[in-house]
């Protein structure tokens, strides 16, 4: 089984690479999805979270008020680490079931979408690492369009996070989005093309398929040998 890491930088485009990804057929494992369903009311997560930022961080139906809560992390580093802190295990437990449903399925490419892959030491686990990248400027300046927020609220939001060009040097593969659409368009043909060679042997003996070539081989050795004996 191939996990492809796929990251970038708030701003960058990977949400539109991650549903290029998702209409070519590939299933996408999203940590932005899982992080939403782990501060639903009465999660584990929601009950931390809760008690460290207090109950003024919830809406009125007492599901917590995201926007708000962001504001207090991205302009804290203190608190975004308490933050990252209480809801990474339970992101981490939701991603690993997410990966073993789509492996029984048999689905022998998955693409993990984490913003904070290297972060969280995620990339570990993902071979190829695919880096979404524009030059700063372009990210700040769709930012600003896309969220509506003012200069200052989007350099803290953008430094909250790992460089880009730091991501970039870490990249398998380099996705350069600064262009237009049509251009990360023709830019993701590419990718898609190593993303879906063949899988190695390594690959293979990791996916369902692999397993259950490796337990019919195994039975039959075990018949034979005793057939000899």
């Amino acid at each position: 089984m191939r996990i492809v890491g796929l990251t970038g930088g708030i701003g960058s485009g990977k949400s539109t690479v991650s549903n290029l990804f998702k209409a070519h057929g590939i299933p996408v494992v999203d940590a932005d999805v899982i992080a939403r369903d782990v501060l639903k009311k009465g999660t584990g997560g929601w009950k931390k979270v809760v008690v460290a930022f207090g109950e003024d961080i919830l809406l009125p139906d007492g599901e917590v008020d995201r926007p708000k809560l962001g504001r207090i992390v991205f302009s804290d580093p203190q608190k975004r680490q308490i933050l990252n802190r209480f809801l990474a295990p339970y992101i981490s437990s939701g991603i690993l079931l997410e990966v073993l449903k789509l492996w029984m399925k048999g689905c022998k490419i998955i693409v993990l979408d984490v913003p904070l892959l290297f972060e969280a030491k995620m990339d570990r686990w993902t071979n190829p690492i695919a880096v979404v990248w524009v030059d700063p400027e372009t990210q700040l300046h769709r930012l600003m369009a896309r969220d509506g927020t003012t200069e200052e609220d989007a350099k803290s939001r953008i430094n909250s996070q790992m460089s880009l060009d730091l991501k970039r040097t870490k990249a398998d593969i380099l996705i350069d989005n600064t262009g237009s659409l049509a251009d990360l368009n023709e830019n993701f043909q590419k990718v898609l093309v190593q993303v879906t060679r063949p899988l190695t042997w390594t690959e293979f003996a990791l996916s369902r398929q692999g397993a259950i070539v490796a337990s019919i081989s195994i039975f039959l050795g075990i018949i034979i040998c005793r057939k000899c004996l």
